[in-house]
């Protein structure tokens, strides 16, 4: 049977056990890989204070070795009796190596043990959420250019307003995820910093070298003050959650305008039927429900900021056992995230575009603002250029140019797909 890394000769109501344990089994099971790769570099360190012989750091290494290559294999488990994963590895160890196994905690405390784990497990997943995000980001620049010549209606208050383009509507999804690509590198950024050391929150007397962990794990600097360090705990993951909330907003967006265009009150874009649903009673429909389900996942996930500052409002310095019931929330978005956006580049890569929107008489005051300037260009002043197309809008007499010519950066003829190319690299780079 397994005994608890806090045991002192007494067992826990189960009822308690139960309820305080939760699904932290389950979960943890996602920070496996981190806890053996965080115990590998502390066990490396204590050999360096003399806290392990250099046989003892082979043992327990080789012994580390394979229960990492047990994880990625799928056979690893936790076993009931176990609370968490550092119970786990703990008690493997030293059923299989004997009292050495019962070394590998000295200098160390369940809370930078997580913290740890946590940092490792984030920045991986923000590195994972950067790559599903340039993947959405690349299919809509391709799109952009694909389609720029297509033009569209642009709406202001719902009513019909000045021409767009596809072109520009898949561009300004493409560089608006720039700005959510911004927020995943900051993110990227507070969980690159390293708490092993910090303990319980209050440092340790092991003379222990922070700095060495800190280049073992590839942690970029340190969370030097011990306190800052379990102050993290929360932080880190309230920043993911910023992170992916943004991103899940501008997916959502998206999928909210694919709805309208889909109508056939819009009828702008379809899908092939078989990416379709329908109605039991109502033969003729195909019902984008896709992007509908994917616009309730991205609303829901917009709520992981809101839910974890309730969480954590109020808490005084030091660890508190809620913070454990953060994973509750953020393990199962950061899968449903990258899922909802390897879905938007497939529908994506299958929508069908009416090139011939612009043409239906309903669209014809787009124009009014093109015909304005043209005046207006070739001398008019603006004002009585603006009043002789509105008393020609009131008098039932305007009859539109139907032509388009915008050359200033980031306008219909001059998408500057290149420059926002550009632009997502440079952010990007920020995560080598």
């Amino acid at each position: 049977m397994a005994t608890k890394l806090w045991d002192k000769g007494f067992d826990t109501n189960a009822l308690v056990e139960n309820y305080t344990v939760g699904r932290d089994q389950e979960l943890d099971m996602r920070l496996a890989r981190y806890d053996v790769e965080g115990s590998m570099a502390h066990i490396r360190m204590l050999e360096t204070i003399g806290l392990l012989t250099a046989e003892e750091l082979a043992i327990l290494l080789e012994g580390l070795q394979q229960i990492a290559e047990e994880i990625e294999r799928g056979e690893f488990r936790i076993e009931p009796e176990s609370e968490d994963i550092h119970s786990q590895v703990e008690l493997l160890l030293t059923r299989r190596l004997g009292d050495v196994g019962k070394k590998i905690h000295s200098g160390r405390s369940r809370n930078d043990q997580v913290l740890v784990d946590l940092k490792l497990f984030l920045r991986d997943e923000m590195r994972q959420l950067a790559e599903a995000v340039r993947m959405l980001f690349d299919r809509l620049q391709e799109l952009s250019e694909q389609h720029k010549a297509v033009l569209m209606p642009g709406y202001t208050h719902l009513q019909v307003a000045m021409p767009s383009s596809f072109g520009l509507w898949f561009g300004a999804y493409a560089e608006t995820l720039i700005d959510d690509m911004r927020l995943i590198v900051a993110a990227y950024d507070i969980a690159n910093q390293n708490p092993l050391g910090s303990a319980a929150g209050y440092g340790s007397s092991f003379p222990l070298n922070r700095t060495l962990t800190t280049q073992l794990l590839g942690f970029e600097t340190l969370h030097y003050n011990v306190v800052a360090a379990q102050m993290s705990r929360g932080k880190s993951e309230r920043a993911a959650a910023n992170a992916m909330a943004a991103v899940a907003a501008t997916v959502g967006r998206m999928a909210m305008d694919l709805c309208l265009f889909m109508s056939q009150n819009f009828g702008f874009v379809k899908l092939p039927d078989n990416l379709t649903t329908g109605s039991s009673i109502m033969p003729h429909k195909k019902n984008p429900d896709v992007f509908e389900i994917m616009r309730g996942k991205c609303n829901r996930l917009q709520a992981l900021p809101n839910e974890m500052a309730l969480m954590l409002t109020n808490l005084p310095v030091g660890y508190h056992r809620e913070m454990q019931l953060l994973k509750d929330i953020l393990f199962p978005a950061t899968t449903e995230l990258r899922q909802t956006l390897e879905m938007a580049d497939f529908m994506l890569a299958n929508l069908q575009i009416n090139e011939q929107i612009i043409e239906d008489p309903k669209y014809d005051y787009l124009f009014t603002v093109e015909d304005v300037n043209r005046l207006a260009l070739s001398g008019v002043p603006f004002r009585e250029a603006y009043r002789e197309i509105g008393m020609q809008v009131q008098r039932g007499e305007y009859r539109p140019t139907r032509s388009v010519n915008h050359t200033h950066e980031g306008s219909i003829g001059n998408l500057c797909t290149e420059q926002i190319r550009q632009k997502m690299e440079r952010v990007m780079a920020q995560l080598a």
